[in-house]
C-alpha cells in the first residue's frame, strides 16, 4: 500500500468524486445500498487494512459515552482518567483523541483494544450500511483517508445505478 500514491490520487478526484457522490442521493436507496455492499465486500477482499490502518493514523473516531467505560475497563483506569489522557471534545461536542495516530495503534498498524475498539472504528468506513444515500457527504470525505472507499467510488463509477 502506497500512501502517497493514493493521497494523489485522493486528492486529484476529489471535485469528481464529490460531484459523483451528490448525484447518487437522487438514485433508488435499495439499489445504491446493494452496489455499495456488493463493492465492499469485492475491495475488501483484495485490500488488507492491516496494511494501511492511514484511519488510525490520521483521524480520530467519536468515543461514545458506553466507548470509553469499555475501553477505560480494559485499561483499568477510571473513566474519568482515560478522558483526561486520551480525549478532548471537538467542535461538535463529540469526545475524540487527543493526538494522531491512535495511542491504541502498534508499530505492526494492529488495534490494542480491538476487542473494545470504538462503535465508530467498527462501523468504519461506513460503506456496508443500510440507507448509503444518507451517508455520501462522510464517504466523500472518508475517499481522501481510505483507500477502500476510495476503490469502492471508482468502481461505481463504472456502473449505471437506477
Amino acid at each position: 500500500m502506497n500512501l502517497e500514491q493514493f493521497r494523489e490520487k485522493a486528492e486529484k478526484n476529489k471535485a469528481d468524486n464529490k460531484q459523483f457522490l451528490s448525484k447518487l442521493k437522487k438514485k433508488n436507496p435499495r439499489k445504491l445500498d446493494e452496489h455499495f455492499h456488493d463493492l465492499h465486500e469485492e475491495v475488501f477482499e483484495e485490500i488488507d487494512c492491516l496494511t494501511c490502518a492511514n484511519c488510525c493514523k490520521t483521524t480520530s473516531p467519536v468515543f461514545k459515552q458506553k466507548d470509553i467505560e469499555a475501553i477505560s475497563k480494559r485499561l483499568k483506569m477510571k473513566p474519568s482518567a482515560f478522558i483526561d489522557k486520551y480525549l478532548h471534545i471537538d467542535s461538535d461536542s463529540d469526545y475524540v483523541l487527543n493526538t494522531a495516530p491512535c495511542a491504541f495503534l502498534d508499530h505492526e498498524n494492529y488495534c490494542m483494544i480491538y476487542e473494545d475498539r470504538p462503535t465508530a472504528c467498527r462501523e468504519y468506513p461506513h460503506t456496508d450500511r443500510k440507507k448509503m444515500f444518507q451517508l455520501l457527504d462522510l464517504t466523500q470525505k472518508n475517499t481522501l483517508v481510505c483507500p477502500a472507499v476510495l476503490e469502492i467510488v471508482e468502481r461505481l463509477k463504472k456502473i449505471e445505478i437506477r
